[in-house]
């Protein structure tokens, strides 16, 4: 089964995004920073997620990564879902803060059950069967609107229609240029059909 080792976000300033993200999320080696001065603007056609036990882990991440200099997007509030909010880091990456759970069992824990990253395509449909062809394995799929692929690793991969994703995220789903990120796995190297790079640990430890 294919494993995520790590998404890389490509950044103006690496060392202010190290700054950002020890103090607001603290995301070890799942998440690693290159400097970049690709063109991009508007929505980038991903989000990250970091999927908490409960709405303090929420709410203390949330507030964290404002204090650190993120924008919030979402105030965290109660959904149908669960509980949840989203910010976008100094470096332009929207980040969704999310628990099923709609209840406290006890204080902020500062644990992170799942780090997911969520692509937004133009054809969940043709991107689902581009990505099996790849050797990944799909956990659960909802028709033409979300996928979402089993994985061991220590990042998970879902797919979601652009549009859809944007909304969620709160932003326009317009934007042009690189999507500043990187996803090294053991399936690649490769560019699916949406433009995002895959590449393999060996090869994004030699960049």
């Amino acid at each position: 089964m294919t494993s995520i080792a790590s998404v890389t976000l490509e950044v103006a300033d690496p060392a202010a995004a190290d700054r950002f993200y020890s103090a607001a999320f603290g995301s070890g080696d799942r998440l690693r920073l290159r400097a970049s001065e690709a063109p991009t603007s508007g929505f980038r056609g991903f989000t990250l997620s970091l999927v908490v036990p409960q709405p303090a882990d929420v709410d203390a991440f949330f507030e964290a990564a404002v204090r650190a200099g993120a924008t919030p997007l979402k105030p965290a509030a109660r959904s149908l879902w669960g509980y949840g909010g989203v910010v976008q880091a100094p470096d332009g990456t929207i980040w969704q803060l999310a628990s099923s759970s709609k209840k406290n069992s006890g204080p902020a824990t500062g644990q992170v059950d799942d780090f997911v990253l969520l692509l937004g395509v133009e054809d969940v449909k043709a991107s689902k069967q581009f990505y099996v062809d790849h050797g990944l394995a799909v956990g659960k799929s909802f028709g033409s609107k979300y996928v979402e692929f089993a994985a061991e690793g220590p990042v998970k991969l879902a797919l979601y229609k652009r549009r859809g994703l944007a909304k969620v995220a709160g932003v326009s789903p317009d934007g042009t240029g690189s999507h500043r990120l990187t996803i090294t796995a053991d399936a690649g190297p490769f560019t699916d059909p949406d433009g995002f790079a895959w590449t393999t640990a060996s090869e994004s430890a030699a960049v």
